[in-house]
């Protein structure tokens, strides 16, 4: 089974889900990539690693082996790369090296860990300030065991099993991860429902990324008052699609896939003709993933105190115990302002990634 096939699957997959577009950040991310890198050596070491699946697809990939996490990977049902024998096999042994689970505090780490850190966004904290929300396999943490394994510095047939392949594959997706503010800050409550910094000894829980708040937009004179059922989400999605075609109920339904797609080659062509600002990272690649989390982090704490909090209580779900409650927008630029944000950062991302790849590959 070809790749395009693949892809169909997993859009469709993803439409059953009611994320029908989700993918679409990281497929910029990684188109860009592919572009840039276009007709260079690198690209030939990438196109032999992935066994010629571009970024673009391979950028989904971490996203697409959650499908396992309830069955496990021989579930048929979940998203699979027969077509690529090795690198099915290389993500089966990833998947049970780093198997799902709740518990940041287990021994063996979750590869959804690798995905996000959650810096408290109260006060101004870099990365290295503090331990809350951090771990030792988050995304800062990934991306460069990753680059490690790329250089040759870490076998292939480590603990975590992640191959150069593997390795290929969490970097086109982390670093688009590394580059959303919900994936690296977070808010925390206390009892009463109000945002505290655990970083500076005052106890209280977390809004798991954004993930257990709502957001409610206010209405202007364009739209109506909008309600999304995850913050989180809201900066994963919404902001894309608004990037691309405008925000979906603008939008007939049966237009949608053909404009996305319209939309998104413009938007990936003009991303690789324009270099973006201030892209460039000093110093040692490996260093690189703390520079961009810190780098965030002062958007992710504007992504929140564009908001005011309300009806947050401590709930519990599936043995986690997290805050919950709703984010209400503060005025009406929330939109425009987040749009413009996920812009920029999908931007610096796909040529970071292509950036980072040649000068390690």
């Amino acid at each position: 089974m070809d790749v395009t096939r693949w892809i169909i699957l997993t859009l469709s997959l993803l439409a059953v889900q009611a994320f029908a577009y989700g993918p679409l950040g990281h497929e910029i991310v990684g188109a860009i990539a592919d572009r840039k890198l276009a007709g260079t050596s690198t690209a030939e070491k990438i196109k032999t690693l992935l066994d010629g699946i571009p970024l673009e697809r391979a950028s989904l990939i971490a996203d697409d082996i959650k499908s396992w996490d309830k069955n496990g990977p021989d579930d048929r049902r979940g998203i699979h790369f027969l077509a690529h024998p090795a690198i099915e096999q290389q993500l089966r042994d990833f998947w049970k090296a780093n198997p799902p689970g709740p518990d940041a505090t287990d021994t063996t780490p979750s590869h959804h860990w690798m995905h996000y850190t959650d810096v408290p966004v109260l006060d101004a904290e870099k990365y290295g300030d503090g331990k809350t929300g951090r771990g030792n396999w988050d995304v800062v943490h990934t991306i460069p065991y990753c680059i490690g394994v790329l250089r040759g510095e870490i076998a292939e047939n480590n603990p975590r099993k992640i191959t150069k392949t593997i390795a290929v594959i969490l970097l086109a997706h982390c670093i688009g991860d590394i580059h959303q503010p919900l994936h690296v800050g977070a808010e925390y409550f206390n009892e009463a429902g109000e945002p505290i910094d655990p970083d500076r000894g005052v106890t209280g829980l977390g809004d798991e990324g954004g993930n257990a708040l709502s957001l409610v937009h206010n209405a202007t004179a364009e739209r109506p008052r909008h309600y999304y059922h995850s913050f989180h989400a809201y900066w994963d999605l919404d902001t894309v699609r608004n990037l691309t075609i405008g925000t979906p109920d603008e939008v007939p339904k049966a237009e949608r896939e053909s404009l996305y797609a319209l939309a998104k080659e413009k938007l990936i062509a003009n991303f690789v003709a324009n270099e973006p600002k201030n892209w460039r990272t000093p110093g040692d690649p490996k260093a690189w993933a703390e520079q961009w989390a810190n780098e965030i982090l002062p958007i992710a704490r504007e992504a929140h105190t564009r908001v005011r909090f309300e009806h947050v209580h401590h709930e519990e779900r599936d043995g986690r115990v997290f805050a919950k409650g709703e984010a209400h927008e503060i005025g009406t630029g929330y939109l425009d302002w987040s749009t413009a944000v996920v812009g920029d950062e999908l931007h610096k991302a796909g040529w970071r990634l292509a950036d980072l790849l040649q000068k390690i590959l």
